[in-house]
């Protein structure tokens, strides 16, 4: 009980630190560019026109909403890593005492079962979290259309159920599943190899190394689930009322599955993905009373 609450402080103050980045890049995977493309130079030295970073999207939000704007959605989102740390906690300790007695190993990956366990924990802390998710996503998006619909953590879900039911509660919900699961199979199946085949125990400073190789393949798994981050989130705020989640800055998607194809086809499947150096997207206008890419 007082690993969960040591987890859950360190969490929260974590989430509050790293709320105003989660909240511009949620903007830009919407599509909202409130400020036009500037001149500036890439890495290499070049002249190229590029879109605002984090720091200029950050200066616009507090010069319209203060410094407090740049935490829009906290609330909901505190409520989900508290509780997502809880179940997670609880589930991961009851699936560890039901498999003790089972066998623990498979050829191909000597770590299948503590994966499958973590898998399990994180699957049931997304699932029951997934509604604060959803309202904090859209307690973000209001700012496109200067909405005030959801106001609060109460009155966002009574909303949320008042419009679209339960249903409404899990939007984006598979895609954000799938990449949970994928992003943690790929982390552990390629920490296993670069651990079995590339560092040899005998050498110094082996943990430090393998540790290491954790957090880049972790790193480099996430990179590679993102775009079901981008249509989870997406799909969680589309049509739902709110300007961010309508026409011109998104379709009405019927399923996840068109979002990822039209995503797809206008090739912005990694749109939001990086806040430094963002490129103008390819063959795209920049339209200004729209603040959006067309």
């Amino acid at each position: 009980m007082a690993d969960a609450c040591g987890q859950v402080v360190l969490g929260s103050g974590l989430t509050v630190l790293s709320h105003p980045l989660m909240y511009i890049k949620v903007l830009i995977q919407v599509g909202h560019e409130p400020l036009p493309p500037t001149l500036g130079r890439n890495l290499f030295g070049r002249q190229v026109y590029q879109l605002p970073g984090l720091f200029s999207y950050a200066k616009h939000i507090i010069k319209i909403d203060g410094k407090a704007g740049l935490f829009k959605g906290l609330g909901p989102r505190l409520c989900a890593g508290t509780i997502g740390t809880v179940v997670h906690s609880k589930v991961l300790q009851s699936s560890s005492s039901a498999g003790k007695s089972r066998p623990q190993t498979l050829g191909w990956c000597p770590r299948y079962p503590e994966t499958t366990k973590e898998m399990i924990a994180r699957s049931c802390a997304t699932i029951v979290t997934h509604p604060f998710h959803v309202i904090t996503l859209r307690c973000m998006v209001q700012f496109i259309g200067r909405e005030t619909k959801y106001s609060g953590v109460f009155d966002s879900i009574l909303t949320v159920y008042r419009e679209e039911g339960i249903l409404g509660f899990f939007a984006g919900l598979i895609p954000r599943l799938l990449g949970d699961i994928l992003s943690l199979w790929i982390c552990n199946l390629l920490a296993h190899l670069i651990n079995t085949y590339a560092i040899d125990d005998s050498m110094s400073h082996t943990g430090e190394m393998k540790n290491c190789s954790q957090a880049v393949t972790g790193f480099f798994a996430s990179m590679l689930t993102y775009p079901f981050v981008l249509v989870s989130n997406l799909m969680a705020v589309n049509n739902c009322g709110l300007a961010g989640g309508l026409y011109p800055y998104a379709s009405v998607y019927p399923t996840w599955v068109d979002c990822w194809r039209h995503l797809s086809r206008e090739g912005n499947m990694s749109r939001g993905n990086s806040l430094f150096f963002r490129k103008l997207p390819a063959g795209k206008v920049y339209v200004v009373d729209q603040q959006r890419f067309f």
